[in-house]
């Protein structure tokens, strides 16, 4: 069962397009930015819209970035 305290997306940069795409884990919110603060500024946005009027918002955001690091031999 989600905790409805926070909600946690997962950010991780885009290697296609560029820029960061970040999505919560657990719900079906998703969405992207050219820079960090870019990308901060659309999840509180996409929050907002997702946990609409009348439905419990998560009180606190948590950002999880993922990098990858590949290495060679």
């Amino acid at each position: 069962m989600p905790n409805f305290d926070e909600i946690i997306f997962e950010v991780g940069e885009d290697e296609v397009d560029g820029g960061y795409c970040a999505s919560a884990l657990g719900y079906g919110i998703h969405t992207e930015g050219e820079t960090i603060d870019e990308v901060r500024r659309n999840v509180r946005e996409a929050v907002e819209c997702y946990f609409d009027e009348g439905t419990v918002r998560p009180g606190l955001i948590r950002l999880h970035f993922v990098r990858d690091e590949v290495l060679t031999l």
